[in-house]
């Protein structure tokens, strides 16, 4: 019988439900009070300036949550069980027409995104197949064509609830569409291992 081997595939992690309600409560009311900044390119998406977790208590109780899941996706990532590290935190308030274009994470090995408020059907995290891959120039796309991990261009993160978490390569590109709905509440972060050897040439990272 033939087999479909699944090459080098990109891992991606849903833990849903993840936060205690009433950090999810606690959390959305502090960021809706908070001092945050417009977005660059969305007039209608602001941010928090990025913060240490470790200054701020939310985002502390938030960290000690994730950390636990970094090691089960580092372990996918690099083949053991590391140590690491939230190293920065911020706030995304997408208000209604407002959107994320696409972009990375820089200086960071895996990156997280938890979800505070449900969100709108059309305005679900979208991740896009790395550009300058190993893709042939010509493409197949037409109204007949089934669309599968092997051939897509995108993949749509499938809804996530309050609470939720979801960890991905920092390099994975990705956006959010334009918001139909009410306003969507998330905290983004990008973390690190405290260290990586290759054969005894060993990298430290300090948050």
């Amino acid at each position: 019988m033939d087999q479909i081997e699944a090459l080098f595939p990109i891992p991606l992690l849903r833990a849903p439900r993840l936060l205690d309600p009433a950090l999810i409560v606690a959390a959305a009311a502090a960021i809706r009070d908070a001092r945050i900044e417009k977005n660059l390119r969305s007039d209608q998406l602001f941010h928090s300036e990025i913060a240490d977790p470790r200054d701020n208590r939310l985002f502390q109780q938030m960290a000690e949550v994730a950390v636990p899941k970094l090691v089960e996706f580092g372990a996918l990532l690099f083949g053991e069980r590391l140590r690491w590290t939230v190293k920065e935190m911020w706030t995304n308030v997408l208000e209604t027409g407002g959107s994320q274009t696409l972009h990375a994470h820089a200086n960071s090995f895996v990156s997280g995104v938890f979800y505070l408020t449900p969100s709108h059907a059309a305005c679900k995290t979208v991740f896009v197949r790395p550009p300058g891959g190993s893709d042939f120039t010509f493409r197949h796309h037409t109204r007949n064509a089934a669309m599968g991990p092997f051939n897509a261009g995108k993949y749509v993160l499938p809804e996530a609830e309050p609470g939720d978490l979801v960890l991905f390569p920092s390099y994975l590109y990705h956006e959010v569409p334009r918001n139909q709905g009410d306003q969507r509440i998330t905290v983004s972060f990008n973390s690190i291992p405290d260290s990586l050897d290759c054969w005894g040439y060993r990298i430290n990272f300090t948050p």
